[in-house]
């Protein structure tokens, strides 16, 4: 069986996130959004884990996959897949006298080393690979240049790309020729722009939590979605005051400072992929989707301040009552009939699904946008 999974999303107990995030709130919008399967986030905050005791087995038959992010001492972020919450309570036995935020934060800081963290998840079974792998901010490629650099000689089970990057940016890089990609949505709201805005197919023999990391495990992922990286705000190199665009080699003669303003430069993540590629022929990839959430489409064919107004949302729902969800009128439902709801809608889905799309990059901390051709 064919399923869409989200395996990072955050609960309350993080920075920045939405007190909607709750279990129930979450179940329904992975019906409203076609996914099958989602992590629990932040499974190392002992309540967010009580909190989702009821629901591991619920009426929505989506499979809750234990997960969680820490961020070690360089500031690098992990993220850890289990198969059940008690190896998240095994973890933390592990890490105690290295944390001090296991109450307070979602995403607690570690004064360990990405190897220790590493090591001490597979003792207990569990997954862990480097999330948003390529941002410029708080991720693996952001401090080191290899793989081993930060986990040493313990391997890393998977490599999350993050918003800003697709398939394509790693697919040249040596170290990560084995390392399968996943593409999640790192969600702070359960809004249906946000959960599953960036996905995994998995064809499951079994529809169970092991079945799902089994299939991690071994790589068998069947595609990737996701944004145009374009429309990530750390794409391209630019200042994060001004969010002016420069080349890598401009940003060097100008020692990382923008000529303008004086705003610090940051290496966006077009270039930084490109920096750690091999120039060899890409790795063979399972197939990537550029994807753009349904409310942002029907925003910009109405020409609305928000995907939230009335005249969206009533739109959105009839797109969601005709057929199901909205991962379903993203990718698969025809465009015909598509077309019998709201032709404009159905004409810019045409243009996303054959490429007709003009990209305009982010950078800086300001997220790219895009226009249809």
């Amino acid at each position: 069986m064919l399923v869409n999974a989200d395996l990072h999303i955050h609960s309350p107990f993080s920075i920045a996130v939405s007190g909607a995030m709750l279990p129930e709130n979450l179940l329904s919008a992975c019906i409203t959004k076609g996914i099958h399967v989602l992590g629990t986030g932040d499974a190392l905050h002992p309540v967010w884990q009580k909190s989702w005791e009821p629901f591991l087995e619920n009426d929505a038959g989506v499979i809750i996959v234990p997960t969680g992010e820490v961020e070690d001492e360089h500031r690098v972020h992990h993220l850890i897949l289990a198969e059940d919450l008690a190896q998240f309570d095994q973890i933390r036995e592990l890490f105690k006298g290295k944390c001090k935020s296991f109450e307070t934060s979602g995403r607690p800081h570690l004064h360990m080393s990405g190897n220790a963290i590493a090591m001490a998840v597979h003792d207990v079974g569990g997954m862990i690979g480097p999330a948003h792998a390529f941002t410029p901010w708080t991720a693996m490629f952001a401090y080191f240049d290899h793989v081993a650099d930060c986990y040493g000689s313990e391997p890393i089970d998977f490599l999350e790309l993050g918003l800003s990057a697709d398939s394509s940016y790693g697919a040249a890089i040596p170290d990560l020729t084995e390392i399968p990609f996943l593409s999640n949505s790192d969600a702070h709201s359960p809004q249906p722009e946000k959960i599953g805005r960036e996905f995994n197919r998995l064809r499951l023999k079994e529809l169970t939590v092991k079945g799902v990391l089994e299939r991690l495990k071994s790589g068998a992922i069947d595609m990737n979605a996701g944004f145009f990286p374009e429309e990530g705000k750390y794409n391209r190199t630019a200042c994060v005051r001004c969010f002016t665009q420069y080349s890598l080699e401009q940003a060097i003669l100008d020692s990382w400072r923008c000529p303008a303003d004086g705003g610090l430069i940051k290496k966006g993540v077009y270039d930084r992929a490109r920096e750690l590629s091999s120039g060899a022929t890409p790795h063979k990839r399972p197939p990537y989707l550029h994807v753009v959430p349904l409310g942002q489409i029907i925003q910009i064919t109405e020409g609305a301040s928000s995907p939230h107004t009335k005249k969206c949302l009533a739109i959105y729902s009839s797109f969601i009552s005709t057929f199901g969800n909205e991962i379903d009128v993203l990718i698969d439902a025809p465009v015909v009939e598509i077309r019998r709801i709201h032709s404009n809608v159905a004409d810019a889905i045409e243009a996303l699904r054959t490429g007709r799309v003009i990209l305009h990059p982010g950078g800086g901390g300001k997220y790219g946008t895009f226009s249809l051709v």
